[in-house]
């Protein structure tokens, strides 16, 4: 684990804020790609003086957006059938696609955002968002706030205890749960005032 970890570092530092952009890209789309990956690296080397916190975060955030772009407009220009034959590659089945066809139609655009928190789950939700036409500024808005927050928090977590693998992981999986909770808590929130407005 120790020599992964280095060697995506060593990426990162090397193709620098262009491997950032094409990690988060890919980890948009269908490729299963974990965001911790690019970003908690990039945050350690900005720690170090090597690369920019600012700039790391805006580029992950830009990568992010312009992947969830590409699976909003596959979906939107090619429907369920193109989606589908292109996400067989890819393992992507039918039934995930119901699944988070339900989910979209449930809660709306605010599913655009809450989605970009939850791994296994964000680079799923701008497929249903593509195949509603959903409007373009609002998913761009929604998915950038929500992949920007999710960038933010790793990159951080890279920044500060980054070089402590054994710290990292600890923290790792309780940002994660804090993040769910959060994403829980919103969610009710949502609902409620969604629910008294009507």
């Amino acid at each position: 684990m120790h020599d992964i970890v280095n060697a995506i570092v060593e990426i990162v530092g090397e193709l620098g804020y262009l491997g950032i952009f094409i990690m988060m890209f890919l980890e948009s789309t269908f490729f299963p790609f974990p965001s911790e990956v690019a970003m908690i690296p990039a945050g350690y080397l900005a720690s170090k003086g090597e690369m920019s916190l600012l700039l790391s975060i805006v580029v992950g955030t830009l990568g992010s957006l312009l992947g969830a772009l590409f699976n909003y407009y596959l979906a939107r220009k090619y429907g369920r059938r193109g989606v589908l034959s292109f996400g067989k590659y890819f393992f992507f089945s039918e039934e995930k696609l119901i699944k988070m066809e339900k989910f979209f139609l449930k809660h709306g655009s605010f599913s655009t955002f809450v989605s970009r928190l939850i791994p296994g789950v964000r680079q799923l939700v701008s497929l249903p968002a593509g195949l509603s036409k959903m409007d373009i500024k609002k998913f761009a808005l929604y998915t950038t706030a929500g992949a920007g927050l999710w960038v933010i928090v790793l990159t951080l977590l890279g920044y500060f205890i980054g070089s402590n693998e054994a710290l990292l992981n600890q923290y790792l999986h309780q940002i994660v749960l804090i993040t769910l909770g959060l994403i829980v808590i919103g969610t009710i929130v949502y609902l409620f005032m969604n629910k008294k407005s009507k």
